[in-house]
């Protein structure tokens, strides 16, 4: 328990990198840089992707093959509507792209499966952000630290429960 660790991920990453481009792009039209917090991509939410869809488990092998029909989905959308890949698009061809597939309920039925794709990557996005100290900061979370001592809880909060 006390050696050191090495580095690294614990299996083969599977991401290529013309789909760790597109889903830095993805993440940081979901999560961007704002005056708070850096992007989603810059916090190294394409990292934690990439070791989770390469996980040899059911749940991340099927998040995999999901990534990886949604990322052909939007190149093959992207084609289609301005004649390039999706990370060579500008901010409204992205905008208008994710508007046909970022909620479900309102995508047609032929982009269905792409909606899906995306509320899945969403959550992938929105865990690896919040999960690291800038999503934590962003959230203001302020737990996980150490205190030098703790009394208990509050003496009012133990009466409004009944248990003081």
């Amino acid at each position: 328990l006390v050696a050191a660790l090495e580095r690294g991920p614990p299996w083969p990453l599977t991401l290529t990198p013309a789909e760790r481009r597109l889903a830095g792009v993805l993440a940081d039209l979901i999560i961007p840089a704002d005056e708070r917090s850096p992007s989603a991509s810059a916090v190294g939410v394409v990292d934690f992707l990439d070791e989770w869809v390469s996980a040899p488990y059911p749940e991340q092998q099927r998040d995999r093959r999901s990534l990886a029909g949604g990322f052909a989905w939007l190149d093959a959308e992207a084609s289609r509507r301005h004649g390039r890949a999706f990370a060579e698009l500008g901010p409204a061809e992205h905008q208008a792209i994710c508007d046909a597939i970022c909620y479900e309920p309102r995508a047609i039925e032929a982009h269905r499966d792409a909606a899906r794709f995306f509320a899945r990557f969403r959550d992938l996005v929105a865990a690896g952000f919040y999960t690291s100290p800038a999503g934590r900061a962003d959230l203001r979370y302020i737990g996980n630290v150490a205190l030098a001592r703790f009394d208990g809880p509050d003496e009012a909060l133990l009466r409004s429960l009944g248990l003081a």
